[in-house]
């Protein structure tokens, strides 16, 4: 296991200042960065708090009770986020996550989802609006949730031993209220449902089967992602890495499968379905994900963004430095100054950091700089 190393800047304070741009062409739907990625995700974060303490993402020595989040003013509105959803909408965004922190303790969530339900594609079709949550609040909220137009959840899910799952959490939250939040999620129709499940070898991998085995024929897609070096706290190490491949394997070895293609373009999991006697998908059985940003990387279709809760345009996960459009926002910007902004700061855009630290000797991963938080801009 590696040292912690605890930051001594708060990386939240770093960011590019966004110039006003005086002349502008319409959005087109077509926006495409240096590499010819178009824009067609984004992920915003609706809160930098979260009520678990997970050690790979927001570990209790460094987000303690003296940790200083951020004012209440200093968070976009919903009517602010929803203004510049429309501009990312109008560049081609299609898909819409709200993600955390956990998103869930975001007050009064529902209005936000009703008014981005609101919004159209360029081709005039609905946006897929989902969330990602650790699961803890979702029994009570899961109906109302559905009710303000949300369409699918993806829930948080590290193991099914309620040992491990109190010790990964670290607030010993039980793992029976997430399952009876993913119940809820299926009853008020959110849905398709996805579990991720993050495998840290030597904590939880051997949750990898039991969890395979549970979700089987359940309609949830169970999904595995690799222990991520995201940020700078979670003391991330490569020996705690399980590699995807190595997933499979483990789960090819109980239960048999076949690979799928791939649901969308840029999507970020490797599928793969259930066999049934004959080798071939057993649609009834499901199916799984690998999600393999450590061991394979999937920068080259990469067409996500994110904003994090005060406003700031991040373009890889594992950036340094934000964009901040909020002086934008709360200035007399007009939308199409905003989204000439947005456009300005996507075209040059050349992030590919897991395929340039796959190229890296493992001494020289962690760079110069620190990366910004997974639980400030959300996974």
């Amino acid at each position: 296991m590696s040292e912690r190393v605890i930051p001594l800047v708060d990386q939240r304070l770093a960011a590019i200042p966004v110039p006003l741009p005086w002349t502008h062409e319409p959005p087109t739907g077509l926006l495409s960065d240096a590499l010819g990625r178009p824009l067609r995700d984004l992920r915003i974060s609706v809160t930098d708090r979260c009520n678990f303490r997970c050690s790979y993402c927001m570990p209790k020595d460094v987000f303690d009770k003296d940790y200083p989040y951020l004012p209440h003013n200093a968070l976009l509105s919903f009517e602010e986020i929803t203004r510049v959803a429309r501009q990312f909408v109008a560049h081609g965004v299609q898909k819409i996550r709200l993600t955390g922190g956990e998103p869930l303790l975001r007050k009064n969530i529902e209005i936000l989802i009703e008014q981005l339900a609101q919004l159209r594609t360029v081709d005039g079709l609905p946006l897929d609006i989902t969330l990602t949550t650790n699961g803890s609040l979702l029994e009570r909220k899961a109906a109302s949730l559905k009710a303000a137009g949300l369409q699918r959840v993806t829930v948080s899910l590290d193991g099914l031993d309620d040992t491990i799952f109190r010790a990964m959490n670290d607030v010993d939250f039980p793992v029976d209220d997430v399952l009876r939040g993913i119940e809820a999620a299926r009853s008020a129709g959110l849905g398709p449902i996805k579990v991720n499940m993050v495998v840290k070898r030597g904590t939880n991998d051997h949750e990898i089967l039991p969890m395979a085995h549970h979700f089987k024929k359940s309609g949830v897609v169970l999904r595995f992602i690799e222990y991520m070096d995201v940020g700078a706290t979670n003391g991330w190490c490569m020996d705690e890495v399980m590699p995807s491949a190595e997933v499979i394997e483990r789960i090819q070895s109980e239960l048999p499968l076949v690979q799928l293609d791939p649901a969308a373009p840029g999507e970020t999991a490797e599928r793969w379905g259930y066999a049934d006697a004959n080798g071939k998908h057993d649609t009834e059985a499901g199916e799984i994900g690998v999600i393999s940003s450590v061991t394979q990387a999937f920068c080259s279709d990469c067409n996500r963004a994110r904003l994090s809760t005060e406003g700031k345009l991040y373009l890889c996960l594992f950036g340094t430095q934000g964009h901040d459009l909020k002086p934008l926002i709360r200035s007399t910007a007009t939308d199409e100054q905003l989204a000439a902004a947005i456009a300005a700061i996507w075209r040059p855009r050349r992030d590919r950091y897991s395929e340039l630290r796959a190229s890296l000797p493992p001494d020289a991963n962690g760079g110069s700089a620190r990366r910004i938080e997974m639980s400030y801009i959300g996974g």
